[in-house]
């Protein structure tokens, strides 16, 4: 052992301050290559397709959930200026809303399930319902937090989604049929529909049974409290059912017809509000992911040019400190070359790097563009002024208010 070290030390002795410099040089320009690589390789990654799950028969009605997916939160945008740049929440927004709509038309034909409806909030009677939130969306990649529970508050699934999708990779979206990020949707109603094929007959009258009852609750909690019951994990459980000719429970199903004629209309303007934006959202994720793409090759190849510029000019000052004089005077042509060449590289590379700020700024006028081409609508319904943005929500609650109010002027009872 002691002889190959001695060999080592010997070895190494040999090698000059020159080549140590040179090797170090190489080291760096070697390294940043592979990070340089690491980038170019941002979002290849991308999933296999998804085949969506379809219905083998045509159900019976009796067999079917209806389904409530609730308008998602927009989240935040990232806390990094650069990855901000292009953002703003009220493309969020649009997306909270355009989510749901979308994946409301990949549930629907999958012939699972029987009303899908988008609600503005957690609809108090649902019997099947989806909530979830963007915790990432740039125009290339997506994630969201999506979370199911049925009517007897039982949790199915809460899971997060991701997917990204290179420009080369994307495919020909169809309104209602095929987003830009459909495995991602398809993946999500295969999920639901997973949960749905465990439940057998007497399940799914439970919960459609519960759902009415937690309707009738809300409605009137003095009168239909004693139906239901909340066990020790949160789930809700029926104590009995009232008779089939009760009086007030036909009301509440006559209310309930009320409820779900509006949000039926609610429905049609989100429709109308999803295709009015598909266009301009369309063409904002494929320019912003082109633009994200044009300012990751202009770094790399900025980065490239500063790597090989540094690396040429190190190498010249190694090669003029050499203490053999004859390497210097053979080499000095060499060292002028490479440091009017490192010098060049230099300066390309800073200009690469302005171009990228040039391409920030288109990525913020698309913004501007995308977030004037998708107004908020403001729509009446019969007589109430309902705005379909945040504040959707706040009405549809008084909308519910109403509803409690001809239950009560209508049986006297709350």
């Amino acid at each position: 052992m002691e002889h190959y070290k001695k060999a080592f030390y010997l070895t190494t002795k040999k090698i000059n301050s020159v080549s140590l410099i040179v090797l170090i040089t190489l080291n760096m320009f070697l390294t940043a290559c592979s990070s340089i690589a690491s980038i170019s390789d941002y979002g290849k990654k991308v999933p296999d397709d998804v085949v969506p799950i379809m219905a083998d028969r045509e159900f019976k009605d009796n067999e079917l959930l209806d389904v409530s997916i609730k308008l998602i939160d927009p989240g935040k945008l990232p806390e990094d200026k650069d990855e901000k740049r292009g953002l703003s929440m009220e493309i969020r927004k649009s997306e909270s809303r355009y989510i749901p709509i979308h994946l409301k038309y990949t549930m629907q034909r999958t012939g699972y399930w029987g009303n899908v409806r988008v609600v503005p909030d957690d609809n108090e009677g649902s019997e099947i319902l989806i909530t979830g939130s963007i915790e990432d969306s740039d125009g290339e990649s997506i994630e969201l937090k999506i979370k199911v529970v049925d009517a007897r508050k039982k949790l199915w699934f809460e899971k997060i989604y991701k997917e990204t999708v290179r420009i080369d990779e994307r495919k020909k979206t169809e309104v209602q049929k095929e987003d830009t990020f459909q495995n991602l949707y398809n993946k999500i109603s295969n999920d639901i529909i997973e949960f749905r094929q465990e439940l057998n007959a007497k399940e799914i009258q439970r919960i459609r049974q519960i759902s009415e009852i937690r309707f009738a609750n809300y409605m009137a909690p003095k009168t239909f409290s004693e139906f239901i019951t909340t066990n020790k994990e949160g789930e809700i459980q029926l104590n009995r059912l009232p008779s089939e000719d009760d009086p007030m429970m036909k009301r509440v199903k006559s209310i309930k017809a009320r409820d779900e004629l509006l949000i039926d209309t609610l429905n049609n303007y989100y429709d109308i509000y999803y295709s009015d934006m598909w266009d301009s959202y369309d063409n904002w994720r494929n320019f912003r992911s082109e633009e994200m793409q044009s300012m990751r090759e202009i770094n790399n190849k900025a980065l490239t040019q500063k790597v090989i510029g540094v690396a040429a000019i190190i190498g010249a000052i190694a090669l003029g400190a050499s203490s053999n004089s004859d390497v210097r005077d053979r080499t000095g042509v060499l060292r002028s070359v490479m440091i009017a060449g490192g010098g060049y590289a230099l300066y390309s590379g800073f200009q690469s790097s302005k171009e990228t700020e040039i391409n920030k700024e288109a990525i913020e006028e698309l913004d501007a563009s995308f977030s004037t081409e998708v107004e908020p609508m403001v729509i009446e319904v019969k007589g109430k002024r309902m705005e379909l943005t945040g504040s959707a929500d706040q009405q549809y609650a008084k909308w519910r208010n109403i509803l409690k109010e001809i239950y009560i002027k209508e049986t006297g009872f709350d």
